[in-house]
């Protein structure tokens, strides 16, 4: 294996599938392994322990979000010094593939798992999804997961009508049905927007008793990347790790979508169309005190103008 350095330094973008395959097992060296399960997936492994990493991604994600087209746990890995299990996809499959059942049944059955002192699974969308379906592999396993689809079943969840392509793509059979396999993880967090209704109506299927379901109000659609631009998620991993990651830990680090941008302007859009004009001017008084921001100074003054208050009322300036 490569030193932590160098792993971070390799430039996996620019390639094609084959390709960002070929370059990641040179990447992964002697004491890890890369290794192709069928046509759409792969994975790596980045050995160091004695915490292990298993994230699950698409291929099209990581090249876009990373300018060197890394797994999303390397730079965690680097930070930390834990071992990485990169599962990746080419293209929206949901890791719905025989092959990728047998690879997890093959480290099941070689006691993989149980050389690491603690085994965190990670993932977003339908890599959050297979985060919780696969964690049942590692039993006393801790999970994180990012507004993920509990099963693309239409008998369950015909109400989703965002993946019609998945609709014929099995999701009864090996590791399946995504909130049932958490059933053996130490601890679970599942982490949705609410103003999402879709992503809302999944995680309420996640209701288990180790698991614990966190709103991210107004974040957004890409929870993952919103998370990413607050610096928040590696210390989200970090903390779950260490068993601090409780309701107010988590309820702390989302007090940073305060200073997002994205955040800010979804917050506005709903303060306006629910025509609370004078929580309206509280939000752009605090984000004008942080920066200067005209789409927001030009809503206040419209919400000033509908409660009769003059541009210069100090009531209305704070």
């Amino acid at each position: 294996m490569q030193d932590s350095m160098s792993i971070t330094e390799t430039d996996l973008s620019g390639l094609d599938w084959d390709g960002w395959c070929d370059e990641a097992a040179e990447v992964a060296g002697e004491d890890g392994f890369a290794e192709r399960l069928g046509p759409n997936h792969a994975a790596v492994l980045v050995e160091k322990k004695p915490v292990l990493l298993v994230t699950f991604e698409n291929i099209e994600t990581i090249q876009a979000r990373s300018d060197k087209a890394h797994p999303i746990g390397w730079e965690l890995m680097e930070a930390l010094g834990w071992s990485q299990l990169s599962l990746v996809s080419n293209g929206g499959t949901w890791f719905r593939d025989p092959r990728v059942y047998g690879f997890f049944d093959r480290l099941i059955d070689d006691g993989f798992f149980e050389d690491f002192d603690k085994v965190i699974f990670y993932g977003a969308g339908p890599g959050g999804y297979a985060a919780a379906a696969y964690s049942v592999a590692a039993p006393g396993a801790l999970v994180l997961a990012l507004q993920p689809q509990a099963t693309l079943d239409p008998r369950v969840t015909e109400w989703d009508d965002r993946f019609h392509h998945m609709r014929r793509t099995d999701f009864t059979s090996r590791f399946g049905y995504a909130p049932d396999m958490l059933d053996a993880a130490e601890r679970a967090v599942i982490i949705y927007d609410q103003q999402n209704r879709l992503d809302a109506m999944h995680a309420a299927l996640f209701a288990r008793p180790n698991v614990m379901r966190a709103r991210a109000r107004f974040v957004g659609v890409e929870l993952e990347a919103a998370f990413l631009k607050m610096q928040i998620l590696y210390r989200m991993l970090a903390q779950l790790s260490s068993g601090r990651l409780t309701e107010v830990g988590l309820a702390r680090l989302l007090r940073k979508r305060r200073d997002y941008p994205a955040y800010q302007f979804t917050l506005l859009r709903h303060l306006e169309d629910s025509g609370r004009d004078r929580l309206v001017m509280m939000l752009c008084n605090s984000v004008l005190k942080r920066r200067n921001a005209r789409p927001f100074r030009k809503a206040r003054n419209t919400a000033r103008a509908r409660l009769g208050l003059s541009p210069d009322d100090n009531t209305a300036t704070g």
